[in-house]
């Protein structure tokens, strides 16, 4: 008897974390995800002579990891207001927060609902892009959280 092979479902479904910085829906990777905090939960120290994305550095139960600001990092305004969060991310051996201006969610996404990003996408670098799921009547541009986090430091945007 032949072994049956998985489903195309089962196996191309992706979970995200949808989060939201300005009007704009974004998703990542939920297995990159370790934890999300409130930015009031948190004291952030800023850390002289650092890009400006740089946000700072907290104290996570006893480890110091570094803090960007997404909104920062892709050529936007800054802004904090209360729904803020650090989404603590895995990137590689380390681990590193970024502040978004709000989580939704967490999703499954199937392979139908995922299609690669235009090559005339402007505004996010397209190697950090990872598609733009069509979820429901909305657009979700689905991003590699570590590849952004690890880019070139000396750059001040993904753009």
């Amino acid at each position: 008897m032949a072994n049956k092979p998985l489903e195309t479902s089962q196996t191309m479904d992706k979970q995200v974390v949808v989060f939201r910085l300005g009007e704009e829906e974004f998703g990542a990777n939920i297995e990159t995800v370790k934890e999300i905090r409130k930015m009031d939960d948190q004291k952030i120290t800023n850390v002289p002579r650092t890009s400006e994305f740089v946000a700072g550095i907290v104290n996570l139960r006893g480890k110091i990891i570094p803090v960007l600001d997404l909104r920062l990092r892709f050529g936007m305004e800054k802004t904090h207001h209360e729904d803020n969060r650090i989404v603590v991310i895995e990137v590689g051996n380390e681990v590193c927060g970024v502040i978004v201006d709000a989580v939704k969610e967490v999703l499954r996404i199937s392979s139908e609902e995922i299609e690669p990003a235009p090559d005339m996408v402007a505004g996010i670098n397209k190697d950090y892009l990872e598609g733009i799921a069509k979820v429901n009547g909305r657009l979700i541009i689905l991003i590699n959280l570590p590849k952004i986090a690890i880019a070139n430091s000396n750059e001040t945007r993904v753009s």
